[in-house]
């Protein structure tokens, strides 16, 4: 497991900054909720009046006063995208930047087959992305005990369920990118990420762009039909997981056959 090792030795400090901004943001959303419940009744229902904007969040079918109804929107936001963008970060390069950084003559110079390079660097990913919501789950849980309230653990465990879900489906389709990429491209990643989030936007707001919920992973991820249903939509997960497993089956695919030089 040397490659696994010598990816998150690299990724060590990326990974410490986003899982710190996240972990902070959503434990200040927390904190805040005790001084802000008091208030929220009345913004609820000034959101549920905003019409199409209120729908695009889901705004209107949660209650801004319960501390589940305020998590899913405030903190399902930050979760839902630092996380996405996390996890985009950590596939979209992790196979072409041995081009990009000019060191994959080295690499391929040892005893180790592209199989294997593959497989160790999907394995890197994957441990990065499951410490980062570990870590993240047990500072929000724990912040919701600092501040007293009673905590939803059905709710909070299908909501960081949703969003690890979807992290694991976008880093595969952005590993599965990564392979065919040689320079390796940030913007990608990025851009796949920011697309997913306002197709599932979109999906909300509009009835004839409710077909996008089969294709962004935000679709099985919405806080107001997780709390309201209290449980995942199987066909939705199921389908995302299908586009992730594609796009790692494209890796193997393309790697292995890929000429690979360092110039």
């Amino acid at each position: 497991m040397t490659i696994v090792k010598h990816e998150l030795k690299q990724a060590k400090n990326t990974f410490l900054i986003w899982t710190a901004a996240i972990a902070m943001l959503l434990a200040v959303c927390v904190f805040l909720f005790p001084e802000m419940k008091g208030e929220m009744d009345g913004i609820s229902d000034v959101f549920a009046s905003m019409g199409s904007f209120t729908a695009a969040f889901g705004m209107d079918r949660l209650n801004f006063g319960t501390l589940i109804g305020f998590y899913a929107i405030e903190c399902g936001n930050v979760l839902g995208l630092g996380g996405a963008f996390y996890a985009t970060l950590c596939a979209v390069g992790i196979l072409s930047k041995e081009e990009k950084e000019r060191t994959a003559e080295f690499l391929l110079t040892h005893p180790v087959s592209r199989v294997k390079i593959i497989t160790e660097k999907l394995i890197a990913v994957l441990i990065q992305i499951t410490a980062l919501n570990l870590i993240i789950y047990a500072i929000s849980v724990g912040s919701m005990v600092i501040i007293g309230e009673e905590i939803p653990w059905k709710e909070i465990n299908l909501l960081h369920l949703a969003y690890y879900l979807l992290q694991i489906e976008l880093a595969g389709i952005c590993f599965g990118i990564s392979a065919f990429l040689r320079k390796g491209s940030t913007g990608v990643g990025l851009g796949i990420a920011v697309m997913m989030y306002f197709m599932n936007l979109v999906a909300n707001i509009a009835e004839v762009a409710e077909f996008l919920k089969y294709i962004t992973p935000f679709g099985y991820c919405e806080g107001a039909d997780i709390v309201s249903n209290g449980d995942l939509d199987g066909t939705l997960i199921a389908i995302g997981l299908i586009f992730g497993t594609v796009g790692i089956v494209a890796a193997y695919w393309k790697y292995t056959r890929k000429d690979i030089h360092s110039a």
